[in-house]
């Protein structure tokens, strides 16, 4: 499954023994299972009243119960840990300045041909090194062979998934970038492209910010960015005065408003006071349940995705059996609003260098018009997709593939990458 053959498996594996990167199998002990199941079956959950149902509250009570019966007595985590498992993990050690040694997970899937070029993906939350792993065979091994390939690395961001906890403070984006930039160097990738959404758009922007030699060109399918002002962006300002809005247009302004009026409020908790809903998360599986959960539906494009039970638990399974647990998960925003917040702000700004291209999807959490992108780099590729959200990789794989082929396409506007990437091989 997935598309790696043992062959390949075999290949991947002598590749990294020698840059001394191990592979790695997830195998969560029994006593967390057992332990997990014994919470469960002593759940409390709220008093049940006219509105419990009601997604404007919060997630409603029926789904949080139908989903807990599930995890406690249907959901078979251990078929999907093996299916999880037929994937090729790893694990190897990346020095961060200040915070020194951490212990970083991730996927490698290498593609077969010789041409390919090394792709980054980066996630967010509450997503995960899984996100990408419906587009791994579309991405490596392209029926096409006029169609690029990747190689496609996509790690656990540290405090995330398999990867190490940070025990200091003031770990912040650039931190993040600093990890994942050093993994693509461990693995001899001295040039490479990034794709991320959520959190993965600040930290694949200050890659391309902080080691524009090694990153070559970088797509992100969230836009989370400012209109253009007259002192930045003269001459998009004023194409904006003079452009008519279309309705998707309208409408993705809408849907951006309506996040930041109705939908931010775990993004205040996480960002002031994570520890307090850290200590939840920890002890409560029902508590993570509800708080992810409800993120998964609501930036999700429900007209055109439906969520199985199973893949919801297993995303949230993810984070409760995550190395560090899931309370370390939120730092990221307390750390961005506080000690980092200008690396935020630097994202959100023209980088320039680095060939861009970006995506849009009409239930994101963010949808500006494709116009304000154009203020974020040198734009190479842009599209604006009639379906799917926050969590394209997992939601609209074909849609998210198809760009990046385009992107990176004979025809495309990082063409040339292919050329740079093959001119730095032919250098080591």
């Amino acid at each position: 499954m997935y598309g790696v053959t043992p062959t390949q498996q075999l290949e991947q594996l002598i590749f990294h023994n020698m840059q001394n990167i191990q592979p790695f199998e997830i195998e969560i002990p029994d006593t967390q299972l057992d332990t997990l199941k014994r919470k469960l079956s002593l759940a409390t959950f709220p008093d049940e009243v006219s509105f419990s149902n009601d997604p404007k509250y919060g997630t409603p009570l029926k789904d949080i119960k139908r989903l807990v019966a599930h995890w406690k007595d249907g959901y078979d985590w251990r078929k999907h840990e093996a299916k999880l498992n037929q994937l090729p993990h790893f694990t190897t050690t990346v020095n961060v300045d200040g915070f020194g040694d951490l212990g970083i997970h991730f996927l490698h899937q290498k593609s077969s041909r010789t041409d390919a070029v090394p792709l980054l993906f980066c996630h967010g939350w509450p997503g995960g090194f899984w996100e990408p792993i419906k587009m791994l065979d579309l991405l490596a091994e392209p029926a096409d062979a006029s169609q690029p390939a990747f190689h496609v690395v996509a790690p656990s961001l540290p405090n995330y998934g398999f990867s190490e906890g940070v025990n200091k403070p003031d770990f912040g984006l650039r931190q993040y970038a600093e990890t994942i930039h050093k993994l693509m160097l461990q693995l001899n990738y001295d040039k490479y492209v990034s794709q991320g959404g959520d959190w993965g758009f600040p930290i694949t922007r200050l890659l391309a910010l902080d080691y524009p030699n090694h990153v070559v060109a970088s797509h992100t399918n969230f836009v989370n960015v400012l209109p253009p002002t007259l002192s930045r962006h003269p001459l998009l300002y004023l194409r904006s005065l003079f452009h008519r809005s279309t309705p998707a247009e309208r409408a993705g302004l809408a849907r951006t408003r309506d996040f930041y009026r109705e939908g931010m409020g775990y993004n205040v908790m996480q960002g002031t006071r994570p520890h307090t809903i850290g200590a939840a998360l920890a002890d409560s599986p029902v508590a993570l349940l509800a708080w992810v959960y409800e993120k998964l539906c609501d930036w999700t494009d429900g007209d055109s995705f439906a969520w199985t039970d199973d893949e919801v638990l297993t995303w949230v399974s993810c984070y409760l059996f995550s190395r560090a647990g899931p309370a370390a998960s939120v730092r990221i925003y307390y750390e961005t609003y506080h000690g980092s917040g200008e690396a935020m702000k630097r994202a959100r700004r023209w980088i320039g260098g680095v060939p861009l291209g970006f995506s849009i999807f009409p239930r994101d959490i963010a949808v500006p018009p494709a116009l304000w992108g154009r203020t974020l780099g040198p734009v190479v590729f842009e599209r604006v997709h009639r379906e799917g959200g926050h969590f394209a990789a997992w939601e609209k794989p074909e849609a998210l593939v198809g760009d990046l082929r385009e992107m990176f396409g004979k025809d495309g506007g990082a063409r040339r990458v292919r050329d740079r990437v093959r001119s730095a091989k032919a250098k080591m």
